[in-house]
Protein backbone atom coordinates (compact mmCIF):
# COMPACT_ATOMS: atom_id res chain seq x y z
CA UNK A 1 0.00 0.00 0.00
CA UNK A 2 1.44 3.32 -1.06
CA UNK A 3 1.25 6.32 1.20
CA UNK A 4 0.49 9.77 -0.10
CA UNK A 5 3.28 12.20 0.76
CA UNK A 6 2.26 14.99 3.02
CA UNK A 7 1.86 18.36 1.37
CA UNK A 8 4.82 20.71 1.88
CA UNK A 9 4.47 22.98 4.81
CA UNK A 10 4.39 26.70 4.35
CA UNK A 11 7.71 28.49 4.88
CA UNK A 12 8.09 30.12 8.26
CA UNK A 13 7.10 33.72 8.50
CA UNK A 14 9.96 36.17 8.77
CA UNK A 15 10.55 37.45 12.25
CA UNK A 16 11.70 40.85 10.94
CA UNK A 17 9.36 43.19 9.15
CA UNK A 18 11.29 45.46 6.76
CA UNK A 19 8.53 48.04 6.88
CA UNK A 20 8.97 50.99 9.19
CA UNK A 21 7.26 50.51 12.53
CA UNK A 22 4.58 53.13 13.00
CA UNK A 23 3.80 54.53 16.41
CA UNK A 24 0.23 54.02 17.68
CA UNK A 25 -0.28 57.80 17.91
CA UNK A 26 1.73 59.43 15.09
CA UNK A 27 0.26 62.86 15.83
CA UNK A 28 2.01 62.77 19.22
CA UNK A 29 5.44 62.48 17.59
CA UNK A 30 7.59 65.54 18.51
CA UNK A 31 8.05 66.76 14.95
CA UNK A 32 9.73 70.00 13.98
CA UNK A 33 6.37 71.47 12.98
CA UNK A 34 4.86 70.77 16.40
CA UNK A 35 7.95 72.02 18.24
CA UNK A 36 8.10 75.25 16.23
CA UNK A 37 4.35 75.73 16.66
CA UNK A 38 4.60 75.34 20.43
CA UNK A 39 7.74 77.49 20.61
CA UNK A 40 6.54 80.48 18.62
CA UNK A 41 2.96 80.15 19.86
CA UNK A 42 4.23 80.24 23.43
CA UNK A 43 6.47 83.21 22.67
CA UNK A 44 3.54 85.10 21.15
CA UNK A 45 1.36 84.26 24.15
CA UNK A 46 3.99 85.41 26.65
CA UNK A 47 4.65 88.62 24.69
CA UNK A 48 0.90 89.32 24.53
CA UNK A 49 0.47 88.81 28.29
CA UNK A 50 3.40 91.11 29.04
CA UNK A 51 2.08 93.77 26.66
CA UNK A 52 -1.41 93.62 28.16
CA UNK A 53 0.03 93.88 31.66
CA UNK A 54 2.09 96.93 30.76
CA UNK A 55 -0.84 98.62 29.05
CA UNK A 56 -3.03 97.88 32.07
CA UNK A 57 -0.52 99.49 34.42
CA UNK A 58 -0.11 102.51 32.16
CA UNK A 59 -3.88 102.91 31.82
CA UNK A 60 -4.32 102.71 35.59
CA UNK A 61 -1.66 105.39 36.03
CA UNK A 62 -3.36 107.57 33.42
CA UNK A 63 -6.71 107.20 35.14
CA UNK A 64 -5.17 108.17 38.45
CA UNK A 65 -3.68 111.25 36.84
CA UNK A 66 -6.97 112.14 35.19
CA UNK A 67 -8.91 111.68 38.47
CA UNK A 68 -7.04 114.43 40.29
CA UNK A 69 -9.38 117.39 41.22
CA UNK A 70 -9.06 120.34 38.95
CA UNK A 71 -9.83 122.96 41.64
CA UNK A 72 -10.59 123.36 45.32
CA UNK A 73 -12.53 125.90 47.39
CA UNK A 74 -10.16 128.04 49.46
CA UNK A 75 -12.72 130.27 51.27
CA UNK A 76 -16.08 129.55 52.77
CA UNK A 77 -17.73 132.98 53.10
CA UNK A 78 -16.61 134.68 49.96
CA UNK A 79 -16.12 131.62 47.72
CA UNK A 80 -12.89 131.67 45.79
CA UNK A 81 -11.55 128.89 43.53
CA UNK A 82 -7.86 128.01 43.05
CA UNK A 83 -6.31 125.29 40.81
CA UNK A 84 -2.77 124.16 39.99
CA UNK A 85 -3.85 122.01 37.03
CA UNK A 86 -6.19 124.64 35.57
CA UNK A 87 -4.74 128.15 36.00
CA UNK A 88 -7.64 129.68 34.03
CA UNK A 89 -10.03 129.37 36.98
CA UNK A 90 -7.69 131.40 39.22
CA UNK A 91 -8.63 134.61 37.44
CA UNK A 92 -11.13 136.69 39.41
CA UNK A 93 -14.31 138.50 38.31
CA UNK A 94 -15.42 135.60 35.99
CA UNK A 95 -18.99 135.06 35.04
CA UNK A 96 -20.55 131.64 35.51
CA UNK A 97 -20.38 130.95 31.77
CA UNK A 98 -16.67 131.83 31.58
CA UNK A 99 -15.96 129.69 34.65
CA UNK A 100 -17.72 126.62 33.19
CA UNK A 101 -15.90 127.08 29.86
CA UNK A 102 -12.53 127.19 31.66
CA UNK A 103 -13.38 124.02 33.57
CA UNK A 104 -14.37 122.18 30.35
CA UNK A 105 -11.20 123.27 28.59
CA UNK A 106 -9.06 122.09 31.49
CA UNK A 107 -10.80 118.70 31.55
CA UNK A 108 -10.23 118.20 27.80
CA UNK A 109 -6.59 119.22 28.13
CA UNK A 110 -5.98 116.86 31.03
CA UNK A 111 -7.66 113.95 29.21
CA UNK A 112 -5.57 114.55 26.08
CA UNK A 113 -2.36 114.73 28.12
CA UNK A 114 -3.20 111.40 29.81
CA UNK A 115 -3.88 109.75 26.42
CA UNK A 116 -0.66 111.10 24.92
CA UNK A 117 1.29 109.86 27.92
CA UNK A 118 -0.33 106.41 27.61
CA UNK A 119 0.43 106.23 23.87
CA UNK A 120 4.09 107.22 24.21
CA UNK A 121 4.74 104.76 27.03
CA UNK A 122 2.89 101.99 25.18
CA UNK A 123 5.08 102.55 22.11
CA UNK A 124 8.22 102.38 24.24
CA UNK A 125 6.97 99.17 25.86
CA UNK A 126 6.16 97.67 22.44
CA UNK A 127 9.62 98.56 21.15
CA UNK A 128 11.29 96.96 24.15
CA UNK A 129 9.19 93.80 23.83
CA UNK A 130 9.94 93.62 20.09
CA UNK A 131 13.69 93.74 20.75
CA UNK A 132 13.40 91.06 23.42
CA UNK A 133 11.19 88.90 21.17
CA UNK A 134 13.60 89.12 18.22
CA UNK A 135 16.60 88.31 20.40
CA UNK A 136 14.83 85.38 22.04
CA UNK A 137 13.51 84.15 18.68
CA UNK A 138 16.99 84.35 17.14
CA UNK A 139 18.42 82.32 20.01
CA UNK A 140 15.64 79.74 19.81
CA UNK A 141 15.90 79.47 16.02
CA UNK A 142 19.64 78.85 16.36
CA UNK A 143 18.96 76.15 18.92
CA UNK A 144 16.35 74.48 16.72
CA UNK A 145 18.49 74.70 13.57
CA UNK A 146 21.71 73.55 15.27
CA UNK A 147 21.26 69.98 13.92
CA UNK A 148 21.15 71.38 10.38
CA UNK A 149 24.53 73.02 10.97
CA UNK A 150 25.88 69.70 12.14
CA UNK A 151 24.52 67.99 9.03
CA UNK A 152 26.06 70.71 6.82
CA UNK A 153 29.48 70.39 8.44
CA UNK A 154 29.42 66.63 7.98
CA UNK A 155 28.37 67.00 4.34
CA UNK A 156 31.23 69.47 3.80
CA UNK A 157 33.68 66.99 5.33
CA UNK A 158 32.30 64.23 3.12
CA UNK A 159 32.75 66.48 0.07
CA UNK A 160 36.43 66.49 1.00
CA UNK A 161 36.49 62.68 0.49
CA UNK A 162 36.22 61.84 4.18
CA UNK A 163 33.49 59.24 3.79
CA UNK A 164 34.13 57.87 7.27
CA UNK A 165 32.39 60.84 8.90
CA UNK A 166 28.91 60.30 10.34
CA UNK A 167 26.39 62.70 11.84
CA UNK A 168 25.07 60.40 14.60
CA UNK A 169 22.50 62.98 15.64
CA UNK A 170 20.88 62.45 19.01
CA UNK A 171 17.74 64.06 20.37
CA UNK A 172 14.01 63.70 19.73
CA UNK A 173 12.79 61.52 16.89
CA UNK A 174 11.81 64.38 14.58
CA UNK A 175 12.34 65.23 10.91
CA UNK A 176 15.92 66.39 11.46
CA UNK A 177 16.94 63.15 13.16
CA UNK A 178 15.26 61.19 10.39
CA UNK A 179 17.20 63.24 7.82
CA UNK A 180 20.47 62.69 9.70
CA UNK A 181 19.87 58.93 9.95
CA UNK A 182 19.05 58.74 6.24
CA UNK A 183 22.20 60.72 5.45
CA UNK A 184 24.28 58.34 7.59
CA UNK A 185 22.82 55.33 5.76
CA UNK A 186 23.63 56.95 2.42
CA UNK A 187 27.21 57.64 3.54
CA UNK A 188 27.58 54.03 4.63
CA UNK A 189 26.51 52.79 1.21
CA UNK A 190 28.74 55.34 -0.55
CA UNK A 191 31.73 54.30 1.52
CA UNK A 192 31.17 50.66 0.66
CA UNK A 193 30.79 51.54 -3.02
CA UNK A 194 33.96 53.64 -3.10
CA UNK A 195 35.91 50.99 -1.22
CA UNK A 196 34.74 48.36 -3.68
CA UNK A 197 35.65 50.63 -6.58
CA UNK A 198 39.16 51.26 -5.25
CA UNK A 199 39.63 47.55 -4.64
CA UNK A 200 38.43 46.78 -8.17
CA UNK A 201 40.73 49.42 -9.70
CA UNK A 202 43.70 48.06 -7.79
CA UNK A 203 42.99 44.45 -8.74
CA UNK A 204 42.22 45.29 -12.36
CA UNK A 205 45.36 47.39 -12.75
CA UNK A 206 47.45 44.58 -11.30
CA UNK A 207 45.86 42.00 -13.57
CA UNK A 208 46.38 44.22 -16.62
CA UNK A 209 49.90 45.29 -15.77
CA UNK A 210 51.23 41.75 -15.36
CA UNK A 211 50.50 40.40 -18.89
CA UNK A 212 51.58 43.69 -20.47
CA UNK A 213 54.88 43.56 -18.60
CA UNK A 214 55.39 39.93 -19.69
CA UNK A 215 54.63 40.82 -23.31
CA UNK A 216 57.09 43.72 -23.20
CA UNK A 217 59.83 41.48 -21.77
CA UNK A 218 59.28 38.77 -24.39
CA UNK A 219 59.29 41.31 -27.22
CA UNK A 220 62.47 42.94 -25.96
CA UNK A 221 64.16 39.54 -25.72
CA UNK A 222 63.21 38.66 -29.30
CA UNK A 223 64.26 42.08 -30.58
CA UNK A 224 67.67 41.65 -28.94
CA UNK A 225 68.36 38.58 -31.08
CA UNK A 226 70.64 39.71 -33.93
CA UNK A 227 69.80 36.61 -36.00
CA UNK A 228 66.09 37.47 -36.21
CA UNK A 229 64.81 38.29 -39.73
CA UNK A 230 64.11 41.92 -40.61
CA UNK A 231 60.37 41.26 -40.99
CA UNK A 232 60.26 39.80 -37.49
CA UNK A 233 62.24 42.75 -36.13
CA UNK A 234 59.74 45.20 -37.68
CA UNK A 235 56.79 43.21 -36.37
CA UNK A 236 58.33 43.12 -32.90
CA UNK A 237 58.84 46.90 -32.90
CA UNK A 238 55.21 47.43 -33.93
CA UNK A 239 53.97 45.09 -31.21
CA UNK A 240 56.25 46.75 -28.66
CA UNK A 241 54.85 50.18 -29.53
CA UNK A 242 51.31 48.82 -29.25
CA UNK A 243 52.14 47.22 -25.91
CA UNK A 244 53.64 50.49 -24.65
CA UNK A 245 50.49 52.33 -25.68
CA UNK A 246 48.38 49.81 -23.77
CA UNK A 247 50.55 50.30 -20.67
CA UNK A 248 50.09 54.06 -20.92
CA UNK A 249 46.36 53.55 -21.23
CA UNK A 250 46.22 51.38 -18.11
CA UNK A 251 48.34 53.84 -16.12
CA UNK A 252 46.18 56.72 -17.30
CA UNK A 253 42.93 54.98 -16.36
CA UNK A 254 44.33 54.09 -12.96
CA UNK A 255 45.48 57.66 -12.31
CA UNK A 256 42.15 59.05 -13.54
CA UNK A 257 40.25 56.78 -11.16
CA UNK A 258 42.47 57.72 -8.21
CA UNK A 259 42.34 61.47 -8.87
CA UNK A 260 38.54 61.81 -8.95
CA UNK A 261 38.39 62.36 -5.17
CA UNK A 262 39.71 65.38 -3.33
CA UNK A 263 43.13 65.20 -1.73
CA UNK A 264 42.95 64.64 2.03
CA UNK A 265 46.67 64.78 2.91
CA UNK A 266 48.25 67.92 1.49
CA UNK A 267 51.75 69.35 1.65
CA UNK A 268 53.19 72.64 0.37
CA UNK A 269 54.09 72.28 -3.31
CA UNK A 270 55.76 74.97 -5.44
CA UNK A 271 54.18 75.12 -8.89
CA UNK A 272 57.40 76.65 -10.23
CA UNK A 273 59.37 73.55 -9.23
CA UNK A 274 56.66 71.27 -10.59
CA UNK A 275 56.65 73.09 -13.93
CA UNK A 276 60.46 73.00 -14.16
CA UNK A 277 60.50 69.24 -13.63
CA UNK A 278 57.85 68.75 -16.29
CA UNK A 279 59.81 70.88 -18.75
CA UNK A 280 63.00 68.89 -18.06
CA UNK A 281 61.19 65.64 -18.87
CA UNK A 282 59.88 66.98 -22.18
CA UNK A 283 62.99 68.93 -23.21
CA UNK A 284 64.47 66.14 -25.36
CA UNK A 285 61.22 65.60 -27.27
CA UNK A 286 60.86 69.35 -27.82
CA UNK A 287 64.42 69.63 -29.15
CA UNK A 288 63.78 66.73 -31.51
CA UNK A 289 60.74 68.50 -32.94
CA UNK A 290 62.40 71.90 -33.02
CA UNK A 291 59.97 73.42 -30.46
CA UNK A 292 61.31 76.19 -28.26
CA UNK A 293 60.28 76.07 -24.59
CA UNK A 294 60.16 79.33 -22.63
CA UNK A 295 59.94 79.13 -18.87
CA UNK A 296 59.05 82.03 -16.56
CA UNK A 297 58.11 80.56 -13.20
CA UNK A 298 58.29 82.65 -10.03
CA UNK A 299 57.39 80.77 -6.81
CA UNK A 300 53.73 79.88 -6.32
CA UNK A 301 53.20 77.51 -3.38
CA UNK A 302 49.93 75.59 -3.02
CA UNK A 303 48.82 72.79 -0.67
CA UNK A 304 48.44 69.50 -2.48
CA UNK A 305 50.01 66.31 -3.76
CA UNK A 306 53.28 66.96 -5.58
CA UNK A 307 53.11 63.84 -7.77
CA UNK A 308 49.61 64.64 -9.05
CA UNK A 309 50.40 68.32 -9.59
CA UNK A 310 53.50 67.34 -11.55
CA UNK A 311 51.26 65.10 -13.66
CA UNK A 312 49.13 68.16 -14.55
CA UNK A 313 52.16 70.15 -15.70
CA UNK A 314 53.67 67.17 -17.54
CA UNK A 315 50.47 66.41 -19.45
CA UNK A 316 49.97 70.03 -20.46
CA UNK A 317 53.57 70.54 -21.58
CA UNK A 318 53.61 67.21 -23.45
CA UNK A 319 50.43 68.09 -25.32
CA UNK A 320 51.79 71.56 -26.09
CA UNK A 321 54.98 70.06 -27.57
CA UNK A 322 53.39 67.17 -29.45
CA UNK A 323 50.55 69.15 -31.02
CA UNK A 324 52.56 72.16 -32.11
CA UNK A 325 53.41 73.91 -35.34
CA UNK A 326 55.66 71.99 -37.74
CA UNK A 327 58.13 74.90 -37.89
CA UNK A 328 59.14 77.71 -35.55
CA UNK A 329 56.89 76.41 -32.80
CA UNK A 330 57.18 77.42 -29.19
CA UNK A 331 55.74 76.60 -25.76
CA UNK A 332 55.57 79.09 -22.91
CA UNK A 333 55.20 77.94 -19.30
CA UNK A 334 54.50 80.53 -16.59
CA UNK A 335 53.42 80.53 -12.95
CA UNK A 336 52.05 83.42 -10.92
CA UNK A 337 49.90 84.32 -7.94
CA UNK A 338 46.72 86.30 -8.62
CA UNK A 339 43.94 87.24 -6.22
CA UNK A 340 45.00 84.69 -3.62
CA UNK A 341 45.26 81.84 -6.13
CA UNK A 342 48.20 80.15 -7.83
CA UNK A 343 48.03 80.02 -11.63
CA UNK A 344 49.90 77.76 -14.04
CA UNK A 345 49.65 78.82 -17.70
CA UNK A 346 50.89 76.74 -20.64
CA UNK A 347 50.64 78.45 -24.05
CA UNK A 348 51.72 77.02 -27.40
CA UNK A 349 51.56 77.53 -31.12
CA UNK A 350 49.86 74.95 -33.28
CA UNK A 351 46.84 74.26 -35.43
CA UNK A 352 43.68 76.31 -35.03
CA UNK A 353 41.17 74.76 -32.62
CA UNK A 354 37.56 76.02 -32.90
CA UNK A 355 36.18 77.52 -29.70
CA UNK A 356 33.13 75.25 -29.76
CA UNK A 357 35.40 72.19 -29.66
CA UNK A 358 37.30 73.25 -26.52
CA UNK A 359 35.08 71.35 -24.06
CA UNK A 360 35.61 68.08 -25.95
CA UNK A 361 39.34 68.25 -25.26
CA UNK A 362 38.75 67.29 -21.61
CA UNK A 363 36.53 64.27 -22.32
CA UNK A 364 38.23 60.85 -22.07
CA UNK A 365 38.97 59.26 -25.47
CA UNK A 366 37.30 62.15 -27.30
CA UNK A 367 39.22 63.19 -30.41
CA UNK A 368 38.56 66.26 -32.48
CA UNK A 369 38.61 66.60 -36.21
CA UNK A 370 41.86 68.53 -36.05
CA UNK A 371 45.55 67.72 -36.24
CA UNK A 372 45.87 68.34 -32.51
CA UNK A 373 44.10 65.15 -31.56
CA UNK A 374 44.80 63.19 -34.67
CA UNK A 375 48.19 61.96 -33.49
CA UNK A 376 48.76 58.45 -32.20
CA UNK A 377 51.26 59.55 -29.53
CA UNK A 378 48.71 59.82 -26.76
CA UNK A 379 45.90 57.75 -25.35
CA UNK A 380 43.34 60.53 -25.06
CA UNK A 381 43.45 60.82 -21.27
CA UNK A 382 46.01 63.57 -20.62
CA UNK A 383 43.64 66.53 -20.31
CA UNK A 384 41.00 64.41 -18.55
CA UNK A 385 43.58 63.50 -15.91
CA UNK A 386 44.66 67.14 -15.62
CA UNK A 387 41.08 68.27 -15.04
CA UNK A 388 40.42 65.53 -12.47
CA UNK A 389 43.61 66.37 -10.54
CA UNK A 390 42.79 70.10 -10.59
CA UNK A 391 39.30 69.42 -9.26
CA UNK A 392 40.70 67.11 -6.58
CA UNK A 393 42.79 70.08 -5.36
CA UNK A 394 39.79 72.42 -5.32
CA UNK A 395 40.85 74.22 -8.52
CA UNK A 396 39.90 74.22 -12.16
CA UNK A 397 41.46 74.23 -15.62
CA UNK A 398 40.37 76.35 -18.58
CA UNK A 399 41.42 76.14 -22.23
CA UNK A 400 41.27 79.04 -24.66
CA UNK A 401 42.22 79.08 -28.37
CA UNK A 402 45.14 81.35 -29.28
CA UNK A 403 44.84 83.85 -32.07
CA UNK A 404 46.75 82.35 -34.97
CA UNK A 405 46.57 78.77 -33.68
CA UNK A 406 47.37 76.80 -30.57
CA UNK A 407 45.91 76.89 -27.09
CA UNK A 408 46.31 78.62 -23.75
CA UNK A 409 45.78 76.20 -20.85
CA UNK A 410 45.20 77.94 -17.51
CA UNK A 411 45.20 75.97 -14.23
CA UNK A 412 44.00 77.83 -11.13
CA UNK A 413 44.56 76.35 -7.64
CA UNK A 414 43.71 77.77 -4.21
CA UNK A 415 46.63 78.77 -2.01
Amino acid sequence: MTTTPAPPTAPPKPTWDPRRVETPFPWLRPTIRIRLTLLYGGMFLIAGIMLLSIIYLLAAQALNTGAEPLFKIVSGTDIKVASDNCPAVNAGNQTLTEFNASISACIDHQRQAALDNLLSRSLLALLGLAIIAFAFGYAMAGRVLAPLGRITRTARAVAGSDLSRRIELDGPDDELKELADTFDDMLERLQRAFTAQQRFVGNASHELRTPLAINRTLLEVHLSDPAAPAELQQLGKTLLATNERSEQLVEGLLLLARSDNQIVERKPVDLAEVASRAVDQVRAEADAKGVEIRVKCPPAVVPGNGVLLERIALNLVQNAVRYNAPQDGWVEVTTQVQHGQAVLVVSNTGPVVPAYEIDNLFEPFRRLRTERTGSDKGVGLGLSIARSVARAHGGHIVAQPREGGGLVMRVTLPI
